[in-house]
């Protein structure tokens, strides 16, 4: 059975986190933010997320610059996700460079309002 695009394509993106995503990963892995499990690199229908909490169906995308360039395409991509109940939090790179402790405290806050119901 051949592999979907978006499996591949994870696969690939996983060797490749940037400088953020790395710094984000190892703050996020082995259930180190409030024992929530994530997933780098997750592929959800056609879409690769850069995170993902599937006990709180919390998506964590990391924006470089490329991104105020797509700022249609993520508003769609974030519709899609958000009718299949997964949430969308956004961070700008720079956030998580400069700011890495407020990140991780609003990502763990939000997924413990979703967990909780």
């Amino acid at each position: 059975m051949a592999k979907s695009g978006a499996v591949s394509r994870a696969r690939i993106l996983r060797r490749a986190l940037t400088p953020p995503e790395a710094r984000l990963w190892i703050r996020l892995r082995r259930r180190a933010l409030g024992e929530l499990k994530f997933r780098r690199q997750h592929p959800v229908g056609v879409y690769v997320l850069d995170f993902y909490c599937p006990e709180a169906k919390l998506a964590v995308e990391i924006d470089g610059e490329s991104h105020a360039e797509r700022a249609e395409h993520d508003a769609h991509r974030t519709r899609w996700l958000e009718t299949r109940g997964i949430a969308v939090v956004r961070f700008t790179a720079e956030a998580v460079r400069v700011n890495l402790d407020a990140v991780l405290d609003f990502i763990a806050l939000t997924a413990r309002d979703r967990v909780r119901g």
